[in-house]
């Protein structure tokens, strides 16, 4: 396994937008293109798209968010995993870890020391995914869903 990260083109659209969850888990996390919409209409540099590439194979998406006014009121500002679709045929491989490695990378090097998700709770959910990768509740939640938070530093 050698995967990368590479930005989502016009070249690469129709790739990004393919990528599929397992249908037991379309409930909880949205599809690439309504992300890929979300971080259009935020202000540039907000949202992070990538394609989680191993050798010439799209395997997966993700989705950063960089440094962004978590109450809106310029109070808080926090830099996390906002989407991660890996492809139903690619899970369990470990592009679900080299994502949240990849997005720590990044805050890191823009200086950050927390990394924030937000998941879909219950069962059927990825908490113990990100559980097992040292996340831990912060006792928040966000539109419903519990929310996590790495220390980077």
């Amino acid at each position: 396994m050698t995967p990368r990260l590479e930005e989502v083109t016009p070249a690469t659209f129709d790739t990004a937008v393919a990528v599929r969850v397992r249908p037991d888990q379309e409930h909880a996390v949205s599809p690439v293109v309504q992300s890929l919409a979300e971080a259009y209409v935020h202000p540039p540099g907000v949202a992070w798209p990538r394609l989680i590439v191993d050798q010439d194979h799209v395997v997966g998406f993700l989705m950063a968010f960089l440094d962004i006014d978590w109450h809106g009121d310029g109070s808080v500002h926090r830099s996390g995993l906002w989407r991660l679709n890996i492809a139903a045929g690619e899970q369990g491989l470990g592009y679900g870890r080299f994502a949240v490695d990849a997005v720590a990378g990044e805050i890191r090097r823009r200086g950050g020391t927390e990394l924030y998700v937000s998941w879909h709770p219950g069962p059927d959910g990825p908490e113990e995914f990100y559980l097992r990768l040292g996340f831990r509740k912060n006792g928040e939640t966000s539109g419903g869903q519990t929310v996590g938070v790495l220390d980077l530093s």
